[in-house]
């Protein structure tokens, strides 16, 4: 494996980056030539003379003090490493992009971009505010991509994001791509998953440790997630949703997109569903991302589901027919209440249901193969 290693020259770039975070907040809109990803495009005096002109001189005058030494120390006391675009290890999708990253700082295992391709790699983004459904499919979208061998890609936000990682961390590789410095947990109530994947995954980001985050490093960031997949993936999101820069950002570099079908009706839905509209793949499984992406057949799931026996077969069916209460449960199969709540509860310990705190039933993604003794 190629040995982790950033030059000073790109180095000194992400520490300039965190040094101009209130300056760019100041100037990034969403306006053609302000937008973050645009910005960063810019070398460092040009990016200096738009984002903070009255300290441009003392500023690059601080950064160009930095001394290699300094910054090695400041990455080893954070637990981190950096990589950067002159370097082996430096992953192959970022350099075709213009706006792509001058630094990698990861907290993790280096392995994870160690020869990684975009066919290699998914990103799956989506609604923070997503529903049961959404997060159900993300979940069961990275277990099963990762189980097949690809690489979850994700921002390790509230929502679809955090799901993705966590379906990732049970079948393999994941890849948290953060808009703060790798050290930092964000949101700080996923510092138990960020924490999981440092010691699992990946943590990467081109900010240095103790960088905190900026509106502007989010779409900046999604520029990362975009370029490492070859596919980027929309389970839930709002028209307006920040989700669809990434897609954007993705179709700017010739990946492919895929989206989630939902219902019309449902605000969460209306993204992927604007999508698929337009023409992107729809997804309704890891599957659907796998032919897509290596051809249909060449990458088959191995997918195994509980034997059921068929009482726990009717009561799956009665569900999937519209039964989403014990007590409808009951009635659809002429089974006795404590006998369908007993049913439903496991068909839920084998992770063919779950239930809401209101006590209403839904299909998980988990197949069954049929009946059979139990």
């Amino acid at each position: 494996m190629a040995e982790p290693r950033a030059c000073l020259q790109c180095l000194r770039r992400s520490w300039l980056l965190a040094a101009l975070g209130p300056y760019i907040e100041k100037i990034a809109t969403g306006e053609v030539g302000s937008r973050s990803p645009e910005l960063l495009r810019l070398s460092n005096l040009d990016l200096v003379e738009v984002a903070a002109p009255k300290v441009a001189e003392q500023m690059l005058a601080r950064i160009a003090a930095l001394s290699e030494q300094r910054l090695n120390q400041e990455l080893e006391l954070a637990g981190c490493w950096a990589c950067c675009r002159h370097g082996e290890l430096y992953p192959s999708s970022l350099r075709d992009a213009a706006d792509a990253p001058w630094a990698l700082i990861g907290r993790g295992s280096p392995k994870l971009l160690d020869g990684l391709e975009p066919f290699e790699a998914v990103t799956i983004v989506g609604a923070r505010r997503a529903t049961s459904y959404g997060r159900e499919i993300a979940r069961e979208l990275g277990r099963e991509l990762a189980a097949a061998g690809m690489t979850v890609v994700s921002g390790l936000a509230f929502g679809i994001d955090g799901c993705a990682h966590r379906g990732a961390l049970d079948g393999g590789r994941t890849i948290a791509v953060l808009g703060c410095g790798p050290d930092v947990a964000y949101p700080a109530s996923h510092r138990s998953l960020w924490r999981q994947v440092c010691e699992r995954g990946l943590v990467i980001s081109e900010f240095p440790p103790g960088a905190p985050p900026w509106r502007w490093t989010f779409p900046a960031r999604n520029r990362i997630m975009a370029a490492l997949a070859g596919m980027t993936v929309v389970v839930e999101a709002a028209t307006r949703s920040g989700s669809l820069i990434t897609t954007d950002l993705a179709a700017d570099l010739g990946r492919d997109l895929g989206a989630v079908p939902g219902p019309v009706t449902s605000r969460a839905s209306a993204g992927p569903n604007g999508l698929l509209a337009g023409g992107a793949c729809v997804i309704r499984d890891a599957q659907d991302v796998l032919d897509a992406m290596l051809g249909p057949g060449n990458r088959p799931l191995a997918r195994s589901g509980p034997d059921l026996d068929p009482r726990l077969q009717a009561v799956l069916e009665a569900v999937e027919a519209g039964g989403s209460s014990c007590d409808a449960v009951a009635a659809a199969t002429e089974l006795s209440g404590p006998a369908a709540a007993a049913a439903l509860a496991r068909l839920e310990l084998l992770g063919s249901l779950t239930c809401s705190n209101m006590g209403i039933y839904s299909r998980t993604l988990v197949p069954s193969p049929g009946s059979g003794a139990l």
